[in-house]
């Protein structure tokens, strides 16, 4: 499961054997999120308020040029 980044507790990543389209995991304790990273739209959530979520989406759209370079990376050298 690489980690892409840290953020205010939150651990953005995606698992080794992902699939398209593009998103990324969110986890933070207990809380598990899904988010597509072309068009940040929330694909699933468990756990999160409304407010982590939108703290969460914003997250996702400062950082997701970041996400499709660590996914474009990761995924083309299997």
């Amino acid at each position: 499961m690489p980690t892409i980044i840290l953020i205010n507790g939150y651990r953005f990543f995606f698992y080794s054997n992902d699939h398209l389209p593009m998103h990324i995991h969110i986890e933070k304790g207990n809380c598990t999120a899904k988010f597509l990273v072309e068009f940040v739209e929330l694909v699933k959530s468990k756990g999160f308020n409304a407010s982590e979520l939108k703290e969460i989406r914003i997250l996702v759209e400062a950082n997701k040029e970041l996400f499709k370079i660590k996914w474009n990376e990761f995924f083309s050298n299997q």
